[in-house]
């Protein structure tokens, strides 16, 4: 079968591979869409935590093509989609609900072979049916919405909190309508982009502001006491230092964005002590699949229009090589 293989960082082609038969307990899947995460990036960059080579790929969508031994409520032909995290289900941190960090983590498309191929094996377990009425890309967008709802979990947004977000990206857009959507009541955010803020103002948005009239527009005169959460959405060193100096006392500040592995900012220790500050992360997904799912599938949270564009896999190499324009938001690959 055809795949997108990267050997090492900055070394990524099409080749043909074995085709990847189900073993027991587990599915092979027939790849509709597979969505281009930042995370890709960092495994192509070499700043994640996946060996070489490796078929990345965990956003997907499509259709059960063979059933392996011992799998049962699932049928070939269905329409699926799949979490990428594998859990052992025995050491202390499942035990515990804290699968995102289990001894044994493992991850379709990050350490295991993923989707950006025409066929991709998966747990069965891991394996959550679509609805005919749902797309296979806005099927492909579950699992990013996953991330979201962990991160919104994790937050425990209060109702009636003030809210600031930096980036206005896809994921950066799917958490605007999800802190809207939780009850955030001023919710302001801050990108590079016209049009991203412009879209950010019709799915949620009470106000943007461009990234270089921040302190201009949210400076000690307009908001004296800050923000009650700050999140950032960008995953770049330099916004998430400027993102904690609008974090208010008792305010909780949420970093969703994914860093390089070896990236550092600067913090001041008084301010997180006199200000009562909360910092949290927010790793991936934790059981959070089927409520993702069925907030999309309620349309609670609109996804088709983030996908911006729609490449072939042979097309993906030289757009990790050159770099995605920045005026995308989800770009996925159409496999077949």
């Amino acid at each position: 079968m055809k795949a997108l293989v990267i050997d090492a960082p900055f070394q990524a082609s099409i080749k043909e591979v074995p085709y990847p038969a189900p073993g027991k307990g587990e599915v092979t899947i027939k790849v509709e869409r597979a969505g281009i995460c930042g995370t890709d990036v960092h495994i192509f960059k070499g700043e994640y935590l996946s060996s070489y080579p490796i078929i990345p790929g965990h956003e997907f969508s499509g259709s059960i093509h063979e059933i392996g031994e011992g799998v049962e409520g699932h049928a070939a032909g269905d329409r699926v989609t799949a979490e990428p995290n594998i859990f052992c289900g025995k050491c202390e941190y499942c035990l515990t609900n804290r699968g995102n960090h289990c001894d044994q983590w493992q991850a379709t498309g990050v350490t295991q072979n993923g989707a950006m191929a025409e066929y991709v094996v998966v747990p069965a377990s891991n394996v959550f049916r679509i609805p005919d009425s749902m797309s296979y890309g806005v099927g492909a967008f579950i699992e990013p919405m996953a991330c979201v709802v962990y991160a919104m979990n994790r937050l425990k947004l209060n109702v009636g909190d003030r809210t600031l977000i930096f980036g206005a990206g896809a994921m950066g857009q799917q958490l605007i309508q999800s802190l809207a959507h939780a009850g955030a009541s001023e919710l302001v955010v801050v990108d590079l982009a016209p049009d991203k803020l412009q879209l950010a103002k019709q799915w949620g948005a009470t106000k943007t502001v461009l990234s270089h009239e921040i302190e201009q527009q949210l400076g000690a005169e307009h908001y004296p006491r800050g923000f009650d959460v700050v999140v950032d959405a960008t995953g770049i060193p330099a916004v998430i230092e400027q993102a904690l100096r609008y974090l208010g006392p008792t305010g909780k500040y949420l970093q969703f964005g994914v860093t390089a592995q070896d990236s550092k900012i600067s913090l001041s220790p008084f301010d997180l002590y006199q200000k009562d500050w909360t910092l949290i992360g927010s790793m991936a997904i934790n059981h959070t699949f089927y409520p993702a799912l069925n907030w999309v599938k309620e349309r609670r949270v609109q996804l088709e229009h983030l996908i911006t564009s729609v490449l072939s896999l042979d097309e993906v190499p030289a757009l990790l090589a050159e770099g995605a324009d920045s005026s995308q938001l989800k770009i996925q690959i159409q496999i077949t």
